[in-house]
């Protein structure tokens, strides 16, 4: 989910008053007043729905794509490295770090092992971070404006960066993640798990009934497709349904509460860490988008409002906000199958959980990203070629080199 806002100063008195109204893909309609509010709240309902049913299908059909090979298909991805880039690669291609988690959570329950799935949820994380740097870009004709924007845009990058420096080698020698996220997803939906897992079974069995009438309904659209095929088309299918419905789900939830949750934007920034930390992860859960969360920041950067260390805990914040998504996603399973699924969520809340708690507590970390942003942000302001640099860089050249090169060696 993906919002790309006009470059203009904000007032911190009214801070929507600058921002153009949004429009409901409703209002086409001829729908106004109540009436326009309860169809967009009907589609948002709509888009969790088909979100779910979406996930569901792609586990099916990587199930009947691999069969028991699933391991074997995404080899390539076994080195952890390699499944980090992957997912900086598909998130910054599909600008929508909703869209590769819940996709991974499908995969997942299809039978995708949760080692691989791991380094692809952490890649999702920088990946997502594109969305805000090219925001910033919008400053560019103004050199301390763009300094400004840029260096708030880049300090997202680098905390969600040195967070994978420290958990990716910790995962790789003692399976953190995976350990953590295996028993809580085991207490929460496994036959001992006790009320939160009955709740969680009776939720997820309610959700199944629900979402797999339709997923059937596009199950045997594709059924005429011989052998893996079916599969694949299923995946295909399912991924083109995440894409529309994380932009739709982003567009209805924007014009419902972008406005209060920019009112929480100002309220909150300034005010400490912890209240900076969890209204961005509120603002985000709000807009399920935590690049519309971060774009927020960029205009009262780049226009001086806010200075970077007081913007910084709120974009932490965002990075635990947005992992709602991949719970939702996991809802979309029963019995085993959900087991596995919702430790994928969990790993991506608890990556971002352990980022904060570690990169932003302790005061050596915490100041590591604001440190590398304030000196990127100068060398971009005074040679922009190292704007260019960075996003191509990060976000598209190192990734597709590493696994160009994996793949054909």
């Amino acid at each position: 989910m993906t919002a790309v806002l006009p470059q203009a100063p904000v007032s911190v008195a009214t801070p929507a008053s600058s921002t153009p109204r949004l429009v409901s893909p409703f209002e086409r309609f001829g729908l106004t007043g109540r009436r326009l509010n309860a169809a967009n709240w009907l589609g948002v309902v709509a888009g969790v729905y088909v979100l779910v049913t979406a996930v569901e299908l792609i586990g099916s059909g990587f199930k009947a794509a691999t069969g028991d090979s699933a391991e074997a298909l995404f080899g390539f991805a076994s080195n952890p490295f390699v499944g980090l880039m992957v997912g900086v690669l598909f998130t910054a291609l599909v600008q929508s770090s909703s869209t590769t988690t819940s996709v991974t959570v499908g995969l997942v329950a299809g039978g995708l092992p949760i080692q691989i799935a791991i380094p692809m949820l952490m890649g999702a994380n920088i990946g997502t971070t594109l969305t805000n740097t090219l925001v910033s870009l919008g400053a560019a004709r103004d050199k301390e404006a763009f300094r400004r924007a840029f260096s708030a845009a880049t300090v997202h990058d680098f905390f969600n960066l040195l967070a994978v420096a420290i958990f990716l080698p910790l995962e790789m020698m003692f399976g953190l993640l995976e350990r953590t996220s295996g028993w809580l997803a085991g207490a929460a939906s496994g036959t001992d798990g006790g009320f939160v897992a009955t709740m969680f079974g009776a939720v997820g069995s309610v959700v199944d009934t629900i979402t797999e009438p339709l997923a059937n309904l596009f199950a045997g659209a594709t059924s005429f497709l011989p052998g893996a095929w079916h599969g694949v088309a299923m995946i295909l299918l399912g991924i083109g349904l995440i894409l529309f419905v994380i932009n739709w789900l982003g567009r209805l939830l924007k014009v419902l509460l972008v406005g209060r949750a920019a009112e929480v934007l100002h309220r909150s920034i300034g005010r400490g860490p912890v209240t900076g930390m969890a209204s961005g992860a509120l603002v985000t859960m709000m807009v399920q988008s935590s690049s519309t969360t971060t774009s927020l920041m960029i205009p009262l950067a780049s226009s001086g409002t806010f200075s970077l260390r007081q913007i910084y805990p709120f974009t932490v914040g965002a990075n635990i906000g947005t992992t709602v998504t991949a719970l939702i996603a996991a809802f979309a399973f029963t019995g085993p199958e959900a087991t596995v699924a919702l430790q994928a969520a969990f790993v991506h809340v608890l990556f971002n959980v352990f980022a904060a708690a570690v990169v932003f507590g302790l005061p050596l970390l915490r100041q590591v990203p604001l440190r590398a942003a304030t000196r990127l942000g100068g060398l971009a302001a005074t040679h922009k070629v190292w704007a260019g640099v960075w996003v191509l860089g990060v976000f598209v050249g190192i990734p597709g080199a590493l696994i160009a090169v994996t793949t054909l060696w």
